[in-house]
């Protein structure tokens, strides 16, 4: 603790971001980036861009990028707000839609940086037990709070609510805003977007890290009614006027334009989620039915600490949360096949050496 700090400061708890590592050759499956990268639209404008218009601001509304995303979901330009990733997003949605008296509801095990948003915030939260299958009840969520913040597909077990759940969440909460954060939903769960337009207190992020292969730009967006876009706006305009780059824009859009790539890499992605779901099968694993970009799997025989340990000895990364309730579990993000096969060979051999 520095005697400089803020009060409060001691006690908050950041969020740990999945490893980065420097070492080269490791298959890297532990933070769900796309193994194919974004559409090659998207390297052409990285080849075009002149170095000139750096020397300018961007535009401080990013009004290009919010008209395509605009006309992507049909809704009105004034019902997109955008930021420098859907973490951002985030952040300013606590802060401007979800301090009130009353606790957030949230799953028990989700998205962590959401009990830390809650924590900078001084926002208080009730999680809500996931049931034995770590599925999301909405019968529990039918009762006073503050605002809901739910994952759809859910982090990190990748299990998905279906929009009539969502909308049962909405019609039960009239005068709080229910937050869907939908970061892996192209993957195979279904969208609250169509909602829009007949619940004022709905709200829903997206980012363009995982599907769209652009974990590096920092771009994620929200859409709701114009008022809670306003809210988020005198949030960002007092913190940050110019939260995208005039670069990352102009690849968010490109991205957004090329909607064969974007189609035929998320089919792959879900074509290689079954056949690695198959084989963890096969070598004994609990796999949880995944909506997402990556797995949620367990060995009744082999604790997930051992398992980590043994597959980056093998040069595979994954995820392991020391989490109440989880702490068996390893997050696999979906690689390339050849990823894919890379993990199933290092997992073959960790197993085969526990059982020997």
């Amino acid at each position: 603790m520095s005697k400089f700090w803020s009060p409060g400061l001691n006690g908050l708890a950041p969020y740990t971001p999945g490893e980065q590592p420097r070492q080269r050759g490791l298959v890297k499956l532990n933070t769900n980036e796309s193994p194919f990268g974004p559409s090659p639209a998207v390297a052409d404008v990285l080849r075009t861009w002149s170095i000139e218009q750096l020397r300018r601001y961007p535009d401080p509304d990013s009004t290009a990028l919010r008209d395509a995303l605009a006309r992507e979901h049909g809704v009105r330009v004034d019902n997109v707000f955008v930021g420098n990733g859907s973490d951002e997003v985030l952040a300013h949605t606590f802060c401007a839609l979800l301090r009130h008296d009353r606790p957030v509801l949230m799953p028990d095990v989700t998205y962590a940086f959401y009990r830390t948003y809650c924590a900078l915030y001084g926002i208080a939260y009730k999680a809500i037990p996931l049931d034995s299958e770590y599925r999301i009840n909405v019968c529990d969520y039918e009762q006073s709070c503050g605002g809901v913040v739910l994952a759809n597909p859910n982090a990190p077990t990748g299990i998905a609510l279906a929009r009539t759940d969502i909308e049962r969440m909405l019609v039960s909460h009239p005068d709080q805003v229910v937050v869907v954060d939908e970061a892996y939903v192209d993957f195979g769960g279904e969208s609250a977007i169509g909602l829009i337009a007949r619940y004022p207190n709905l709200l829903v992020v997206r980012t363009f890290s995982k599907s769209r292969g652009l974990a590096g730009i920092r771009v994620g967006y929200a859409l709701g009614h114009m008022a809670l876009i306003d809210g988020l706006n005198r949030v960002k305009n007092s913190f940050d006027s110019y939260p995208l780059s005039s670069l990352s824009v102009a690849a968010a859009i490109a991205s957004l334009g090329d909607a064969d790539y974007f189609a035929k890499t998320v089919a792959e992605i879900v074509r290689l989620r079954q056949l690695v779901t198959e084989e963890l099968g096969r070598l004994g694993m609990i796999v949880l039915p995944s909506s997402a970009n990556f797995l949620f799997a367990a060995h009744p025989a082999c604790p997930a600490s051992r398992l980590m340990a043994g597959l980056r000895q093998h040069g595979v990364l994954v995820r392991h949360f020391v989490s109440p309730r989880i702490e068996n579990f390893l997050r696999i993000t979906i690689g390339s096949e050849a990823d894919c096969g890379a993990l199933v060979r290092a997992l073959t051999k960790v197993l085969s050496d526990q059982s020997g």
